[in-house]
C-alpha cells in the first residue's frame, strides 16, 4: 500500500500467468474483451473480394488513427491518413538537442499494465518498457510530500505520519462502502460481464449528477475526518499525484480509473511514447489480406501521410455507399472515400474543419460541443547527471526526491537515465487551474518560477547548476489542433459520452449519416488513457468493415456483433 495509492496494492497484471484472473481495463460501460479480440487467430474479420483495396480516409495520426489504419490495412483496405502535424498526436516525444537520447514525453508518458489492448501493440513491436517513477513506488527511491511549508520524507508509506494513513484509509473505505469497489473489481478480474454491468449500471444511475468532490464530502468515511484530510487528499491524491483539479469532474470518471487499475503499475516506453505510433506506421504485419508481403502504412503512403484536413462533406459518388465521404485538404486537394475514421480532437469538427452538419444528428453535435477538456502543462529540463541520488551527509538521505507539493510545480518527477549520464527532470506537471497559471509564460520564465519554488523545499540544492541547454515545455490547451490534454466529463455528461461511444453502430441511422466513424480517447469512456484510443479505433474498424459488407469471424465476434448484449446503459 502507498500513500499515493491508498487502495491495497493490486497484483501487477503484467506478472499474471496465462489465463490467470487479473484486473484489466475491461471497461464497465461496455465490457468487451478487446485484448482477446486482438489475439484471436481468426483476426478481426473479412471483406468481400470487391471491397479489397477500397480507400478509407483516416483523419489524425495519433495512436487511434494509426491503430485504425493498421488494422484496416490488415483487412485489405487502403487507409489514407491525414495529419496536420506529426505522427503520434498526444503521444508526443521531444528529444533534448544536446543529448537526443534524453527525451521529454510531453503527452502520454505512463501506461498501466492493466491496459491489455494497448500493450498488444507494445508487445507486437517489442518495445522495451520500464517502471515509471510514480510517488512511493519501487521505481522511486524516495518521495517528499511538502504541504503548507512542512516536508515529509518517505521511502515507503510507513515513513509517513499517521495523518496520511487516515486519508488513505478514508478513500479506501469510501470506495468500498459507497461504490461497490470489491464487487466491481472481482467482476472485472473474472470477466463476469453480466455482474459487472449490473453493478456498474446501478452506479451510473446513482452518480451521473455527482462530482468527485461531492462524492468524497458525502461519504461517512470523510465526514468523520477534518477538512484538512479532504484537502490533503486533493493535494496528494492517489496513484500518480494530486486530484483536486479533478474535483469538479464526474465521480464516474474517477471510478473507472480506480476500478480498472488504471492508476497503478505504470510503465513508460524507453526512448519515448511516440515510438509506438511511429513504429506501427512502419511495421509490416505478418497476416495481411490483399496487399503483398512487406506492405506497411508507410509504404502505402509513399513515406508520408496526407496533410491537414479543412473539410469533411457527404460525397456524390454513385459507386460508394451513401455517396461516400468527401475530404478536402488545407491546400485544396479533394478526394471521395468509401468511409472515414475521424480521430482528431472532436471540437475540431466545428471549430477548424468545415464539416457537413448533416453528417451527424443534432444530438450528436450537442454531445461533441459539450465535451469538457482538461488543461495540462509540463516543463522538462535536462541535467548533467542524476544528482538527486547524491547523499546529503547531514541527513543520510538523497539530496532530492520525487516531489508532491501545494506550491506552483505541484508534481516533480526525476527521470533517471543511468549513473553519470545526462538525465531529465519533469519540473512541473499540472492540470486545469494549476496549468492555467503557466499559460502566459514562456519556457524560461516557467523554469525560473519552478526553481524558485523547489528551492524552498530543497534549500541546499542548486538544480540550475546541473541544467544543460534549454527547457522543454507544453501547454496542451494552447495547441490549436488539440485545445486541451484530454476529455474529462462533468456531472450530467454521461448521456453525451454514451452517444459518442456508440456512434459506430450505424444500422439505425439514416443513410446520409453513415460512413463517418469517430475514434480517439475522447470518444471512449476512459479519456486520457491510451487504452481508450486503441479500443475506440477497433470499434471504428468494425464499423468500417460492417459498412463495406464485411463480417467478423463467428469464432471472434467484434464489438458491434455483441453490442446488444453489452451496450452502455441508457439513462432515459
Amino acid at each position: 500500500m502507498t500513500l499515493s495509492s491508498p487502495l491495497p496494492e493490486t497484483p501487477d497484471p503484467a506478472d499474471a500467468a496465462p489465463g490467470e484472473a487479473t484486473l484489466t481495463m475491461l471497461n464497465p460501460d461496455f465490457p468487451f474483451s478487446y485484448d482477446h479480440y486482438l489475439q484471436h487467430p481468426a483476426g478481426l474479420g473479412n471483406l468481400p473480394e470487391q471491397a479489397q483495396g477500397t480507400e478509407v480516409a483516416v483523419i489524425g495520426a495519433g495512436l487511434a488513427g494509426v491503430v485504425a489504419a493498421y488494422e484496416l490495412m490488415k483487412l485489405g483496405l487502403k487507409p489514407v491518413i491525414f495529419e496536420a502535424g506529426e505522427i503520434g498526436g498526444r503521444l508526443k516525444t521531444q528529444p533534448f538537442a544536446a543529448a537526443p537520447e534524453v527525451v521529454a514525453d510531453l503527452g502520454g508518458m505512463r501506461f498501466p499494465t492493466s491496459g491489455k489492448a494497448f500493450y498488444h501493440y507494445v508487445d507486437l513491436l517489442e518495445l522495451p518498457t520500464r517502471e515509471f517513477p510514480n510517488p512511493l513506488t519501487p521505481a522511486t527511491p524516495s518521495t517528499v510530500i511538502e504541504l503548507k511549508g512542512q516536508s515529509h520524507y518517505a521511502e515507503d508509506a510507513s515513513h509517513l505520519p499517521p495523518f496520511f494513513a487516515e486519508v488513505a484509509q478514508a478513500w479506501q473505505r469510501a470506495l468500498t462502502e459507497d461504490a461497490e469497489l470489491a464487487a466491481v473489481q472481482q467482476a472485472i478480474c473474472e470477466r463476469d460481464v453480466a455482474e459487472l454491468k449490473r453493478l456498474w449500471n446501478q452506479l451510473v444511475q446513482r452518480f451521473d449528477d455527482e462530482s468527485f468532490y461531492g462524492f468524497l464530502s458525502s461519504t461517512q468515511a470523510f465526514k468523520e475526518l477534518s477538512f484538512e484530510h479532504l484537502e490533503a487528499f486533493g493535494q496528494v491524491g492517489f496513484g500518480s499525484g494530486g486530484w483536486d483539479t479533478d474535483f469538479t469532474n464526474s465521480i464516474l470518471e474517477v471510478l473507472r480509473v480506480v476500478f480498472t487499475g488504471a492508476d497503478d503499475h505504470h510503465r513508460s516506453i524507453l526512448g519515448g511514447a511516440q515510438r509506438l505510433p511511429v513504429q506501427l506506421w512502419k511495421h509490416s504485419p505478418e497476416q495481411l489480406a490483399h496487399w503483398p508481403a512487406g506492405t506497411s502504412l508507410e509504404s502505402l503512403h509513399g513515406g508520408a501521410p496526407r496533410g491537414a484536413v479543412s473539410g469533411i462533406h457527404r460525397g456524390t459518388s454513385q459507386s460508394l455507399p451513401g455517396g461516400g465521404v468527401r475530404v478536402t485538404e488545407k491546400w485544396g486537394r479533394t478526394q471521395e472515400f468509401a468511409a472515414a475514421v475521424v480521430t482528431c480532437q472532436s471540437w475540431l469538427l466545428s471549430a477548424r474543419i468545415d464539416t457537413d452538419e448533416n453528417l451527424f444528428a443534432p444530438s450528436m453535435w450537442t454531445a461533441i460541443e459539450k465535451s469538457h477538456y482538461m488543461l495540462s502543462s509540463k516543463t522538462f529540463v535536462m541535467v548533467d547527471r542524476p544528482f538527486w541520488r547524491d547523499i546529503d551527509p547531514e541527513t543520510g538521505r538523497p539530496v532530492m526526491s520525487m516531489t508532491l507539493t501545494d506550491r506552483l510545480p505541484r508534481a516533480t518527477y526525476l527521470l533517471d537515465e543511468g549513473p553519470d549520464r545526462p538525465a531529465a527532470i519533469l519540473l512541473s506537471y499540472t492540470w486545469n487551474d494549476d496549468a492555467l497559471k503557466w499559460l502566459p509564460l514562456d519556457a524560461a520564465e516557467r523554469t525560473r518560477l519552478m526553481l524558485h519554488s523547489l528551492a524552498k523545499i530543497y534549500p541546499g540544492v542548486d538544480i540550475g547548476a546541473h541544467m544543460i541547454g534549454e527547457p522543454i515545455t507544453v501547454s496542451w490547451e494552447a495547441d490549436p489542433n488539440f485545445m486541451g490534454a484530454f476529455k474529462n466529463n462533468l456531472p450530467g455528461h454521461y448521456r453525451y459520452q454514451e452517444r459518442l461511444f456508440g456512434h459506430f453502430i450505424q444500422d439505425r441511422l439514416p443513410e446520409h449519416q453513415r460512413g463517418v466513424f469517430l475514434a480517439g480517447d475522447d470518444i471512449s469512456f476512459t479519456a486520457g488513457w491510451a487504452e481508450g484510443a486503441v479500443t475506440t479505433a477497433l470499434n471504428a474498424v468494425w464499423g468500417v468493415l460492417h459498412h463495406l459488407g464485411g463480417t467478423a469471424s463467428p469464432q471472434n465476434p467484434g464489438p458491434g456483433d455483441l453490442w446488444e448484449d453489452l451496450a452502455p446503459v441508457r439513462l432515459d
